[in-house]
């Protein structure tokens, strides 16, 4: 038997329960009917009051023990002794670390304390069509980021985190029923509609098949008997296996072939990333070469080092924002290009098809329809809304891609003010607020004219900062895009701080996601908790297990060791699991 039965099954038996009932429950068994409502899109005006603003789970009655169990409070993967290509096993748990540096943590508080609310955050998911032509593999030798072994993985290891969470009684500290799941962007990887296709259905359930072109075998850089990639199936002594990474016969098939997700328990709401609206997460759309070549039947899977080296280097500067130059490098090798099957599939989708396949009743799941998005951001052409946590929590997710291109972010002046009057009727209604968006305050530079919006100002991390610190309301900004855990206090006048919480991004290794949890302490502080998770695959992998568990395992392993990893993305240990102190304002 498959290992994955045993919290797939639970999960779709429990989803038809739900669909039959119209109810939301907890995995402990205690029932929350999801209140109507629906999110209030960005038209230029706050959220109205006196209503509620989306679809989120009451508060329960009485909190659930609080547990460690699924958590790295309990255990997490680690790398076991010896040098080359090492396998995984259990390892110590990663401990809570309190910081009190925006205000001082009191004693007694564990027994005063009330749960506010209780959230997952994904982020940065990179779900990937691996076969995809626009993909730049070949930038390897530049980037380790270009093209990494596990990539042909991600959609296993996606479902096998939803499968976490599902299997999550609750929240760790408060014992407080999840609310919903956030994902903070990057959700795809190439801005391609198969890949949209895939993230939409692993967050809300289905049946998926990870591939492209041709329809019974893999079409990619893992089957080309290039030395520069892994080969897993050819006894090649490619550049990976002489690291030691295994011949793995059949993993190429395994990984096109169907799986399953059970879809979340939990409503699910989406955050906009650069990977999600520009070809190559860095490229202004809108090019016709771009569709075109994404759909067509020619992939480059090699390049000189001197050309390489040249278009990496006009990446990381945003050199080339429109792709002229990347345009002119790939018009320049197409003699050198393989052939590969067509497929109008992977065509790059609009921000408007974006938003209309969220708002598909086909991707509903648990809720809410739109994921947080609805038709009033289809008639403004925007992609940020204000959504009900709680009862006294709102929630804000912006769009911080910059459609100019580059993958650094920044917001429009229209995005900046419509946040400032949400920010102020927040604060007049006594409302906490949490902040979602892909970039990191850091990430945000790029302050290039939107193309839609000539003329309007781009403004950076540095504004929206001073916009979050000058209201009240705000307790934290959470976001990705860095794929690091880093927590950073922002602390200002008259009870004004806030925390950025930026997360680990689940493609890279450790990946995580992590479990955000608000409480009052009654004392005149709040705190924050913030446990990290990793998937419900188990640590330990085995080599002739392609089942889908199988696979999401080795999606763990193959990203522990791939070559020119970062080793820093875990953060230290005040980025992790910790209790984040606030005064209440």
């Amino acid at each position: 038997m498959s290992r994955i039965r045993s919290v797939a099954t639970a999960a779709r038996d429990r989803r038809a329960f739900l669909a039959a009932t119209g109810a939301v429950s907890l995995s402990a068994g205690i029932g929350f009917a999801l209140r109507p409502g629906t999110s209030e899109a960005a038209t230029h005006t706050a959220a109205p009051q006196g209503r509620p603003i989306a679809v989120s789970r009451r508060a329960p009655a009485a909190p659930l023990a609080p547990y460690t169990r699924g958590t790295t409070l309990s255990t997490l993967a680690t790398a076991r002794p010896g040098s080359g290509y090492r396998r995984l096993g259990d390892g110590p748990a990663w401990p809570r670390v309190v910081r009190g540096d925006l205000a001082a943590a009191k004693s007694g508080r564990a027994g005063r304390r009330t749960a506010l609310a209780a959230f997952v955050q994904f982020t940065d998911l990179h779900l990937v069509d691996v076969q995809h032509p626009l993909r730049y593999e070949y930038l390897r030798a530049q980037t380790a980021s270009a093209w990494r072994p596990q990539e042909s993985l991600s959609v296993p290891g996606a479902i096998s985190l939803v499968e976490r969470v599902n299997a999550l009684r609750g929240a760790p500290v408060t014992g407080s029923p999840l609310h919903f799941v956030m994902t903070t962007g990057d959700n795809t990887d190439n801005n391609a509609k198969t890949e949209l296709d895939w993230f939409l259905k692993v967050m809300s359930g289905g049946r998926i098949t990870p591939n492209s072109g041709d329809p019974d075998r893999y079409e990619g850089v893992q089957n080309s008997d290039l030395k520069l990639y892994w080969q897993p199936d050819a006894a090649l002594r490619d550049a990976d296996k002489q690291l030691g990474f295994p011949r793995i016969e059949g993993f190429l098939a395994a990984a096109i072939r169907e799986v399953r997700s059970p879809g979340l328990n939990l409503p699910w709401y989406s955050t906009v990333g650069n990977h999600d609206s520009l070809p190559g997460g860095c490229y202004a759309p809108g090019d016709s070469f771009f569709a075109e070549f994404a759909v067509g039947g020619r992939k480059l899977l090699t390049l000189d080092e001197s050309e390489g080296v040249a278009v990496w280097k006009n990446v990381k500067k945003g050199g080339d924002p429109k792709g002229a130059g990347f345009k002119a490098m790939l018009k320049s090798q197409a003699r050198r290009m393989r052939s590969v099957t067509p497929d109008e599939g992977r065509a790059p989708f609009t921000p408007t098809e974006y938003l209309q396949a969220h708002l598909d009743p086909a991707h509903a799941g648990v809720g809410p329809v739109g994921h947080g998005y609805s038709q009033a951001n289809l008639a403004a052409k925007t992609q940020y809304y204000t959504f009900r946590i709680a009862d006294e929590v709102l929630g804000v997710s912006l769009d911080t891609t910059d459609p100019g291109g580059h993958y650094e972010g920044s917001v429009g002046t229209t995005q900046l003010r419509w946040l400032e009057r949400t920010l102020k009727a927040a604060e007049k209604n006594k409302e906490h607020v949490i902040v979602f968006s892909h970039h990191t305050s850091k990430s945000m530079r790029n302050l290039r004219e939107d193309p839609a919006h000539p003329g309007e100002r781009r403004h950076g991390g540095d504004e929206v900062l001073a916009v979050l610190g000058a209201h009240r309301p705000v307790l934290a900004w959470v976001n990705g895009h860095s794929h690091k855990n880093n927590i950073t206090p922002h602390p200002a006048s008259d009870g004004r701080s806030f925390w950025e919480v930026s997360t680990a991004s689940h493609v890279d290794f450790p990946q995580l996601a992590r479990v955000i949890e608000i409480a009052d302490n009654h004392d005149g502080t709040i705190s924050l908790f913030t446990t990290l998770i990793e998937s419900a695959a188990p640590h330990d992998t085995d080599f002739t297990d392609l089942s889908q568990t199988g696979l999401a395992a080795l999606y763990r392993e193959l990203s522990f060791n791939a070559p020119g990893a970062r080793t820093d993305l875990s953060g230290d240990p005040e980025d992790r699991n910790t209790e984040l102190v606030l005064r209440k304002s």
